[in-house]
């Protein structure tokens, strides 16, 4: 294929989106899948055997909705995605480790990465479709499976917004240190996608470089059925 996920993703204003993660902690980006890929995965949804968990939100308090998490082998589509996106990610990673006074820490291709995991005793796959219903939401929250997680997500929205659903912007809360937490409401066109803190983020203050707390969800779906699918680098225990 000559115009690859990988050419894809390779293809997308990196620079900008570096800047943006730096300045505000999140970058959203144009629509990377076509609709017959966005399609495709909205076709997994109901086939028992891409999955190894199934989670009614309800059931736990998450929300109302539902989400599966696919097992291994990765379909291809998905596993080309994460191993793609991972390098782009880990430079800024490394970066906002050292605006913190730490060491960089993340290695430079996934499946380094993921070995370290494994070692931790974090095998199981984390990516996930997503499923909303008119009243369905996602409350915040934040993803890591066990002591080892990748400090960047990516969230892609699978379906057409105003046409097959509405409602279900994407919420990104940032509690900031002796200060009232800032919220963004992002909504996303179909095969768009958005780039996200999996804890915290650096900034920079008057007397050095902090961090701050973020969580996530998704706000209330008001009609239709809205599909997304979340990249997670790290395995789950």
């Amino acid at each position: 294929m000559t115009d690859s996920i990988t050419k894809r993703v390779a293809g997308l204003d990196w620079p900008s989106i570096q800047q943006a993660l730096d300045e505000q902690g999140f970058a959203a980006f144009p629509p990377l899948l076509r609709n017959e890929e966005c399609r495709e995965l909205i076709s997994m949804y109901e086939v028992e055997s891409h999955f190894r968990t199934r989670i009614d939100m309800a059931r736990y308090r998450f929300g109302i909705g539902e989400y599966q998490y696919f097992q291994a082998p990765l379909p291809a589509l998905l596993q080309e995605l994460r191993v793609s996106f991972y390098p782009r990610l880990a430079e800024a990673a490394n970066r906002w480790q050292m605006q913190l006074g730490q060491e960089a820490e993340y290695p430079p291709e996934l499946a380094q990465f993921l070995e370290r995991c494994h070692e931790h005793g974090q095998t199981r796959p984390t990516p996930l479709l997503l499923k909303y219903e008119a009243g369905g939401y996602n409350c915040l929250h934040q993803d890591m499976y066990g002591d080892v997680f990748f400090p960047f997500q990516v969230v892609f929205v699978l379906n057409q917004r105003e046409k097959e659903y509405a409602g279900g912007e994407f919420l990104l809360v940032e509690q900031r240190p002796r200060a009232q937490s800032r919220g963004h409401a992002i909504a996303l066109e179909q095969g768009a996608g958005l780039i996200f803190p999996t804890q915290h983020r650096p900034v920079q203050g008057t007397r050095g470089t902090y961090r701050t707390t973020l969580r996530h969800g998704v706000s209330t779906i008001t009609s239709g059925t809205r599909y997304s699918l979340g990249l997670i680098f790290h395995d789950a225990q």
